[in-house]
């Protein structure tokens, strides 16, 4: 029984990914992010991402592909400097349009999430455009903001969150979507929405205790409380924190530094990895393993697993296609 469960709640999802272009469309995201790019693998953070001011909202998010050795790597920079990375409307259509197009690009291995913004990963829901909603706005647009960062934690390859500044409300909500976070020592981070009398509304609740514990998530939230990334490194809410450098973009450099250790794997078997500990993670043991037993089964007849086993035969480095 519990092995047909388990099969029945991956083929569902694997059904999930291959009609990703249908649930994306549920989002309302209309096609306003800048086009891809390339940067050299070597580029800094500030180099890719050419910080500047810009009160252009075609700018608000920057999406870049990289290339050579690091090709796979797709790096999403938000860049509202003037609003704080706050999440607006624009930016949210802009987002969820790169998601939708990074769910079904089978060339993209890994993800990170970061700011092109000095001293700022993204200060939650851009209350200043709130102000200006009317009250039967409101309840759409976080509807809409709640699955857009549902989307991103449903992407099916790795996701990194590198947070060199504030992340706060719904910029944490965010990063939580993430697989892996990473932060800067002097980042600061936490789910302040009790100072406002509402509750987090994109994932905080939920996402926050299955990070940490139930009753540390229950202290964070109720008391607003922000943390540094030292703080939040031994919280376990972020899985590495690093001395922030000069250009402020420590966190995004050991960032790419990961997604190197990540892109050389074989990309389905991460993949497949990945639903098997998502899909898991939520059931009993039993069931969980009955998933990870589907999930094994997808990567037996692929052409990735023939390929690893004659390059460690043959002691070379295997290359791997996605096939």
């Amino acid at each position: 029984m519990a092995v047909q469960v388990g099969r029945r709640a991956l083929f569902q999802a694997v059904r999930v990914q291959a009609t990703s272009r249908e649930s994306a469309r549920s989002l309302s995201c209309s096609r306003q992010y800048v086009g891809f790019g390339k940067v050299s693998p070597s580029s800094r953070l500030n180099g890719y991402g050419a910080r500047h001011y810009s009160s252009d909202p075609k700018e608000d998010l920057q999406v870049r592909h990289l290339d050579g050795e690091d090709a796979g790597i797709v790096v999403v920079g938000i860049n509202r400097p003037k609003a704080k990375n706050s999440i607006s409307k624009n930016l949210v259509k802009m987002m969820c349009e790169a998601v939708e197009d990074i769910k079904n690009n089978n060339k993209v291995r890994s993800v990170i999430i970061c700011s092109l913004v000095p001293g700022i990963f993204c200060a939650g829901a851009d209350l200043k455009e709130r102000a200006k909603m009317h009250q039967s706005e409101v309840g759409p647009f976080v509807s809409k903001a709640r699955a857009l960062i549902t989307e991103l934690g449903n992407l099916p390859v790795p996701t990194i969150a590198a947070i060199d500044g504030t992340a706060l409300g719904g910029g944490l909500e965010m990063a939580l979507a993430c697989d892996i976070r990473i932060t800067s020592n002097t980042a600061k981070m936490g789910l302040v929405e009790t100072k406002l009398a509402i509750i987090p509304g994109a994932g905080g609740t939920q996402r926050l205790p299955r990070v940490i514990s139930v009753s540390l998530a229950k202290e964070l939230i109720f008391a607003a409380r922000v943390v540094d990334g030292t703080e939040a490194c031994r919280l376990g809410l972020a899985n590495h924190s690093v001395e922030q450098n000069e250009s402020g973009d420590a966190a995004y450099l050991r960032a790419l530094e990961l997604a190197r250790e990540i892109n050389p794997q074989g990309p389905i078997a991460i993949r497949m990895a990945k639903l098997a500990i998502n899909q898991g993670i939520e059931v009993d043991l039993s069931t969980g393993l009955a998933i990870e037993e589907a999930c094994y089964a997808q990567v037996i007849p692929t052409k990735d697993r023939l390929e690893g086993l004659s390059a460690f035969k043959e002691k070379r480095r295997p290359h791997f296609k996605g096939e």
